[in-house]
C-alpha cells in the first residue's frame, strides 16, 4: 500500500501543478510505475499461491474486523478508477485527440459499469474494511497512470482509428466485458437476496470454465492493451491476471471440495486448456 501511495504522490506533483499549461509526458515516472505494476502483480500471484486474499466466500473470522455491505464496497473501491482519469480530463489540460478520448472513455466506461451497475445489482458478501481501503489506493493510483498516459504521453493519429491493433483489441475489450457482465449475472441470480449459500454456476462461458468472470475480465483488459499497444495497459492488464487469476482456481478447488456432482470437465480459467 506504501508504494502505491507514493506513485499516487508522485503523479500528483508530476501533473496537477499550477502551470498547467507546461504539462508534460514524464517518461521515467511512467516506466517506473510499469515495473512497479509488473512487480506487484508477480509478487501477488505468488502470496495468492499460499493464501486466499480474504474477501467474498473467503473471508473468516468477521466478527473481529469492520465489514463494509458489498453494494457500498463495491462502489467506494471501484468508482476512484473512473473519477480519477474523469479529474484529470477535468482539471488538467491534456492534449485531445479522438483515438485518445476513444481509449480512454473505453477504460472509463468499464468503471462506470463496475461502480454504478454492478455495485448496485450485487447479492455479494461484505468486504473487510481494510480490503476496501486498499482496493481504494489501487484503483486511485490506476485511474491516475491511465489517464496520465492517455492524455499527457500517448499519441495516435487518425490512421490508428482503422489500425488491426485498435479494432482486434477494441472487439477483445468488448467481448470481454460481455463475458464479464453475463457471467457476473449468472452468479447474481444463484441466490436470493440475503443467502450466502454457493451453488454450481451453469450456463455461458461458466459451462466450461469455473471462473468465467475472471476469464472475460482478463480478456478485457488485454484487449485494452492491445488497442491502446501502451506498456501502462499492458502492465494493468498483467496485474489482472496475477491477481484474479489465481481466484479462479481456488473457486474450481473450492467447487471440487464442496460438490460431488460438479463437472468434472471444466477447467479453472482458461476454457479446455487449465
Amino acid at each position: 500500500d506504501s508504494t502505491f501511495h507514493m506513485s499516487w504522490e508522485l503523479l500528483h506533483r508530476a501533473y496537477c501543478t499550477a502551470d498547467q499549461d507546461t504539462m508534460q509526458c514524464h517518461v521515467d515516472l511512467m516506466q517506473w510505475l510499469n515495473w512497479v505494476f509488473i512487480l506487484a502483480g508477480v509478487a501477488y500471484f505468488f502470496r495468492q499461491s499460499f493464501a486466499h486474499t480474504p474477501y467474498g466466500r473467503y473471508v473468516e473470522g468477521t466478527e473481529s474486523c469492520w465489514m463494509v455491505p458489498a453494494k457500498a464496497a463495491w462502489f467506494i473501491q471501484e468508482v476512484p478508477s473512473f473519477l480519477a482519469p474523469a479529474g484529470l480530463c477535468y482539471f488538467c489540460n491534456g492534449k485531445s485527440s479522438i483515438g485518445r478520448n476513444l481509449l480512454l472513455g473505453t477504460f472509463c466506461f468499464h468503471y462506470i459499469q463496475r461502480s454504478f451497475i454492478y455495485a448496485l445489482l450485487t447479492k455479494g458478501r461484505p468486504s473487510p474494511f481494510f480490503i476496501v481501503v486498499s482496493a481504494v489506493i489501487f484503483c486511485t493510483v490506476n485511474g491516475l497512470f491511465q489517464g496520465s498516459y492517455m492524455l499527457f504521453c500517448a499519441q495516435y493519429d487518425e490512421a490508428w482509428l482503422t489500425d488491426i491493433r485498435l479494432i482486434l483489441g477494441l472487439t477483445l475489450f468488448f467481448l470481454g466485458m460481455a463475458i464479464n457482465i453475463h457471467s457476473d449475472h449468472i452468479l447474481r441470480n444463484l441466490r436470493q437476496t440475503g443467502e450466502v449459500v454457493y451453488k454450481i454456476p451453469r450456463g455461458g462461458l461458466f459451462e466450461y470454465v469455473s471462473g468465467a468472470n475472471f476469464f472475460g475480465e482478463i480478456i478485457e483488459w488485454f484487449g485494452y492493451a492491445i488497442a491502446t499497444w501502451s506498456l501502462p495497459a499492458f502492465s494493468f492488464a498483467f496485474f489482472t491476471m496475477c491477481s484474479i487469476g489465481p481466484r479462479a482456481f481456488h473457486h474450481h478447488r473450492f467447487y471440487l471440495q464442496k460438490f460431488e456432482d460438479y463437472p468434472r470437465a471444466r477447467k479453472a480459467l482458461i476454457p479446455f486448456i487449465i
